[in-house]
């Protein structure tokens, strides 16, 4: 599998356990490193694995309804980052992954998600 193929299937893995509120694979897509960090939308930054993972232990602990679509993956060598929408409700986030390789695989050191604009709002900057 190359790279892109391999952070696409990290990343949709990270979903799937998102969507099933399954804490034990999530805490396997994350690097096993102190210096991992998180922003859950509205949040204050959360900083170091321990930190981190007991914020995915609370949010699974009801996990909503969450769909993502729109991937896309920039490699930097032993790094990527995925930007993707994720979908909660009728709410759509902006969302960004950043993995590295490891010896394991590829692994989360970075999610952060927030509110996006609605589309129409948007298109007036870009224009």
């Amino acid at each position: 599998m190359d790279d892109e193929s391999a952070v696409l299937a990290a990343n949709d893995a990270f979903y799937v356990a998102f969507a099933t509120g399954d804490i034990e694979a999530m805490g396997r897509l994350w690097a096993d490193r102190p210096q991992v960090s998180c922003v859950h939308p509205g949040w204050a930054p959360l900083f170091g694995r321990a930190e981190v993972m007991a914020s995915w232990r609370a949010v699974l602990a009801k996990p909503p309804a969450v769909t993502v679509d729109e991937a896309r993956v920039a490699l930097h060598g032993t790094a990527a980052v995925v930007l993707c929408r994720e979908r909660i409700g009728k709410a759509s986030l902006s969302a960004s992954n950043v993995l590295v390789r490891t010896a394991d695989g590829w692994k989360i050191v970075h999610h952060q998600s927030g509110p996006m604009a609605p589309q129409e709002q948007t298109a007036l900057v870009l224009h």
